[in-house]
């Protein structure tokens, strides 16, 4: 049996070590090679070749071996039936957006998602192609309720919302999309496969930042869309092959080779970060603390019942002091380090100030600027010392 066709009646890590990987017939290597070529031999008589086929490896914006590889991976490790790797988390969104609405249609969107989301649907469809969008707190079922009208195709939630940390019920919001004939979407990035899988709560589509969590290593870019082959060979071959956002067989392949080891990584982004987020609350100086793991947290108790294994490595939380106060905290890390991006092996800052333009959008305390803190899967001793020196040194503890 190709290990390639590792189904369900295996274990997550080993779907994780197995499934996409085989011994390559050619060389013997146990480890599928990097495939750089762009372009493929062509049959005896390729005259009837549809040259927008995504179905054989013809040019790789068509799509190549290593991308064919992780995709099989990820279908299995997200539960869904089928898989588009394209260039970046965003080339995923927008790939998904792209091919499934059209002029007139509505979306429903959480009003704390990723920025890309923000400007696709409450800017760029709405202004160039006259989708009609609607931003909902998401969290609030009776509120999603409301916001369906009759030209509704899809709700697109964020769960865990970056960068509060809110939690919407998938399973719930399925069954309000599906009452109503629309479709369910749902960023999983904060969460990963490992914690969370949308599909298997009802939703249509999962789209993950392959750059984040899965990658794990902060060196290569990647987004995906997983979902019924039905839906999915529409988006490839609108967004995929025709827009051309493609990624490439360097970056599938780190990604691929990343990927096996997620479930290690997620246990401990899972078990440092919920240590950060207790001590976190003991701080004098800390204002708040936005982790879905702890009890306080509005969204707990959904959290607990959809995400199996843990809550993942990303927390908010803010300050007693001004804005210059924020950023001597992060001058003083030496461990943590200041940067964008999330789901890396090492620990990551960001201090997002007052004047971001979605501030309206999120609860009250977060309105005088905050950090977002993807924890890393240092000791957790260190994170916590290197945390506790940069409070001391602000006459924060």
């Amino acid at each position: 049996m190709s290990k390639r066709t590792y189904g369900n009646e295996f274990g997550f890590q080993t779907r994780a070590v197995h499934t996409g990987n085989d011994v390559d017939s050619e060389t013997g290597a146990i480890k599928r090679p990097i495939t750089m070529a762009n372009s493929y031999e062509l049959p005896y008589d390729p005259s009837d070749l549809n040259w927008s086929s995504a179905g054989k490896n013809l040019y790789t914006r068509n799509g190549g071996s290593n991308q064919q590889y992780l995709q099989e991976k990820l279908a299995s490790l997200e539960g869904g039936e089928d898989c588009i790797v394209l260039a970046s988390g965003v080339a995923a969104l927008s790939g998904l957006f792209f091919a499934l609405l059209e002029s007139g249609d509505h979306v429903i969107f959480s009003s704390v998602t990723y920025i890309a989301v923000y400007r696709l649907l409450n800017e760029l469809l709405k202004n160039k192609f006259h989708v009609e969008t609607t931003i909902v707190d998401t969290s609030d079922l009776d509120a999603v309720r409301a916001a369906v009208r009759p030209n509704t195709k899809l709700i697109h939630i964020e769960t865990p919302g970056n960068p509060t940390l809110t939690i919407s019920d998938i399973r719930a919001i399925a069954e309000i999309a599906h009452q109503n004939g629309a479709l369910l979407s749902v960023d999983n990035t904060f969460a990963s496969p490992y914690n969370q899988r949308p599909i298997e709560l009802g939703a249509d589509f999962t789209v993950e930042s392959l750059t984040k969590y899965i990658n794990g290593h902060g060196d290569a870019m990647g987004g995906a869309i997983i979902g019924k082959k039905e839906y999915l060979d529409v988006i490839r071959a609108q967004s995929q092959i025709n827009l051309g956002g493609t990624i490439s067989p360097f970056n599938a392949w780190l990604i691929m080779r990343g990927s096996v080891t997620l479930p290690l990584r997620m246990r401990q982004h899972n078990d440092n970060a919920l240590k950060v987020a207790r001590y976190l609350q003991t701080v004098k100086g800390v204002s708040f603390v936005a982790y879905p793991g702890l009890e306080s947290h509005k969204g707990h108790a959904v959290a607990a019942a959809q995400m199996n294994n843990g809550f993942g490595g990303v927390l908010s939380f803010g300050l007693k002091a001004d804005h210059d106060t924020h950023n001597r905290f992060v001058s003083h890390l030496r461990v943590i380090t200041s940067a964008v991006s999330l789901g890396h092996d090492e620990s990551l800052i960001v201090f997002l100030g007052e004047n971001d333009e979605r501030q309206y959008l999120y609860p009250e305390e977060f309105h005088n600027g905050f950090f977002r803190f993807s924890v890393g899967i240092e000791d957790i001793e260190d994170i916590i010392e290197d945390l506790r020196q940069a409070f001391d040194k602000e006459g924060l503890l």
